[in-house]
């Protein structure tokens, strides 16, 4: 198994899950969600992202030869992600509009800042484990 993704499929994820987050926002129907939250579970359980596998398709040179994004880190954005998704669906089901929308807007916003080049998830995931070896030194 490869330890990186090629950009364009991650960026790919990314849009994907933008676009449906924001479409819940918008129109605030349940399948909005739960789309990207299957896609996005898929992708950390079975390992078949169904966004990525399809985009796959669709690029023309060797998958080596495209900037490689991390798997690590991107299966720790994913899981944010689907985080965010679960809460804002639970959310819905359960009338909390307030709380579906807002979770929904902080995936979008996440998921469209990443897109620009900022990765909110990988500044997260560098201060933790800037946190963690700090408290490793300590011990």
């Amino acid at each position: 198994m490869p330890s990186s993704i090629p950009r364009p499929l991650v960026r790919l994820n990314q849009s994907f899950i933008f676009l449906f987050a924001t479409a819940y926002v918008f129109f605030s129907h349940w399948i909005f969600l739960a789309v990207p939250l299957v896609a996005g579970l898929m992708g950390l359980i079975l390992k078949f992202n169904p966004v990525m596998k399809t985009g796959k398709l669709f690029l023309r040179k060797p998958l080596h030869l495209y900037i490689p994004e991390d798997m690590d880190q991107q299966n720790f954005n994913q899981k944010i992600a689907v985080s965010l998704l679960t809460i804002s669906l639970i959310s819905h089901w359960f009338s909390m509009q307030w709380l579906a929308i807002t979770a929904s807007v902080l995936v979008a916003l996440a998921s469209f800042v990443a897109i620009l080049g900022f990765c909110v998830g990988c500044f997260v995931r560098f201060q933790w484990k800037q946190y963690q070896y700090r408290r490793s030194q300590h011990t």
